[in-house]
């Protein structure tokens, strides 16, 4: 089925976010839409798959024009989009959620579709309970809990918006090599991104968005630095890593032990002082989200102890509350769910993460930090824009704009997810600003090479398994990913630095 996006513009108020866009796309293909936060990528996306109309413009199959007008006109046409946040029900069960949406009246037939989310899991290599509650899975499993439940439903296009920020690299290549075959026996798939080198190794063909409108188009092989162009209107040098010394001990954990209903984790021993930034790497449901918790005081440990500062104030029992007051702050991985607060405008956030002064909000002061805050972020947006209007990536710069500016310690869950090149460099910058005046950072990263570029020092999960702290720069991407998958473990015979 050859798709053909016929002059389609989407207008939010002023904002122009899609401009006479038009795109065709041939059976089988593995279609890469590329672009920099705000580009107008998931927009354009959206319209596809029936989440928003466009203002002008059609959509045709194989020269036929089609209307959609919801998902599930979509849907019943064969399109299913894969959000970056997953359209989930976390109250549910996994296998109720798989089953939302498909037909077959008021009773579905549990058993075959026990059945059949068993075999996709198989096949994807998902590692996912069909009884474990949405709620207890990690961004990256509920992202592969709507992948199978848009195949289930029938899709022949798929649509994946920035698919791999929240899985392990082997659960990637997976996911890739199954999109390779799906696109072989004819499927259409949309993968957006803004990382070069996903499209690279995946897709036959990129079209690119700037501001709006089609910047241009490229079939492979790609032209790296003319993608870049397209993408910023410019070249963009990745920043060069800089150490800071280290300082004080921020964190030091001493034989910590946790539980969880699906692993153990114990004997973690480590120091982590000011200046330093660590690395923390794993697939995931390997433990590294729930010892992060833990170090902010949102888990309590089953053993051992969690400590700040010099003192080595053990906090076990303390809450989160209490970590903050001890300058400890803690940055979610689901934006929208835990961190940010839809129907609030970024200018309400902003007010809510100031000390107030008085009992009454002083709307000048208020208008003067939003203005600030989103300029030194690069947030696209105003004050007066509701969060959950904001792209992926503009939703991620306002989290971390909100974190409060003396830390001394901040543990950050896939801080640059979502975010384009020039804004990962940037997010970076303003992090590596943080360690100079003392700031130790603790980060969970799918992306082995973000974790090899900012990282001081690496933490490795694997089933429980906890490495002594690493140097970076003993590690590259191949020894980084054999750990990940559980090989060379017996090097390590004590936690401490190796």
């Amino acid at each position: 089925m050859t798709i053909e996006l016929q002059n389609i513009s989407k207008r939010f108020g002023a904002l122009k976010a899609n401009d006479s866009i038009s795109l065709t796309v041939p059976p089988g293909c593995i279609q890469g839409i590329l672009g920099e936060n705000g580009a107008g990528k998931s927009t354009l996306m959206k319209i596809f798959s029936g989440f928003l109309r466009p203002d002008s413009g059609e959509l045709r199959f194989d020269g036929k024009t089609v209307r959609i007008h919801s998902p599930d006109d979509a849907i019943r046409l064969g399109i299913g989009m894969l959000h970056q946040d997953p359209l989930d029900f976390p109250p549910f069960r996994v296998i109720d959620d798989f089953i939302l949406g498909s037909p077959g009246g008021l009773i579905p037939d549990r058993r075959r579709a026990l059945s059949d989310f068993n075999s996709l899991s198989a096949r994807f290599g998902f590692n996912l309970s069909a009884e474990a509650r949405v709620a207890s899975l990690t961004v990256g499993e509920r992202q592969q809990l709507e992948i199978l439940r848009l195949l289930w439903l029938g899709a022949k296009v798929l649509i994946l918006d920035e698919p791999t920020t929240g899985i392990s690299q082997a659960q990637k290549e997976k996911l890739f090599a199954t999109l390779r075959t799906l696109a072989d026996q004819g499927m259409t798939v949309f993968f957006v991104s803004h990382k070069l080198k996903d499209v690279e190794a995946l897709c036959g063909r990129a079209a690119v968005l700037r501001q709006g409108v089609l910047a241009g188009s490229m079939e492979r092989p790609f032209d790296k630095a003319a993608l870049v162009r397209m993408m910023f209107g410019k070249e963009v040098k990745l920043a060069a890593k800089s150490g800071v010394p280290p300082g004080k001990k921020v964190l030091t954990v001493k034989t910590g032990a946790l539980d969880s209903i699906r692993l153990r984790i114990k004997d973690v021993n480590l120091e982590v002082r000011a200046g330093e930034v660590v690395g923390i790497a794993g697939m995931e449901g390997s433990g590294q989200d729930l010892f992060l918790r833990a170090c902010g005081g949102l888990v309590e440990p089953s053993g051992g102890q969690f400590c700040l500062d010099e003192t080595e104030t053990p906090m076990n029992g303390k809450t989160y509350h209490d970590y903050m007051r001890q300058g400890v702050a803690y940055l979610p991985a689901a934006r929208l769910e835990k961190g940010l607060i839809s129907g609030l405008s970024l200018a309400e956030h902003f007010t809510l993460s100031v000390k107030p002064r008085g009992t009454f909000i002083d709307k000048k002061a208020a208008a003067t930090l939003s203005k600030a805050r989103i300029a030194a972020f690069n947030i696209k947006g105003r004050p007066d824009s509701p969060v959950e209007s904001l792209s992926g990536g503009n939703q991620q710069r306002a989290l971390l704009s909100l974190l409060p500016e003396k830390a001394s310690l901040l543990l950050v869950e896939h801080p640059t997810r979502g975010l384009d090149i020039e804004s990962t460099i940037y997010i970076w910058g303003k992090l590596r600003e943080r360690c100079a005046s003392g700031t130790a950072i603790l980060f969970i990263s799918s992306d082995l090479d973000e974790i090899l570029r900012y990282s001081d020092k690496v933490l490795v999960f694997f089933a429980g398994k906890v490495t002594p702290l690493i140097a970076a720069e003993s590690l590259n991407v191949q020894k980084l990913g054999e750990l990940i998958g559980g090989m060379g473990w017996d090097a390590f015979k004590g936690n401490g630095d190796a």
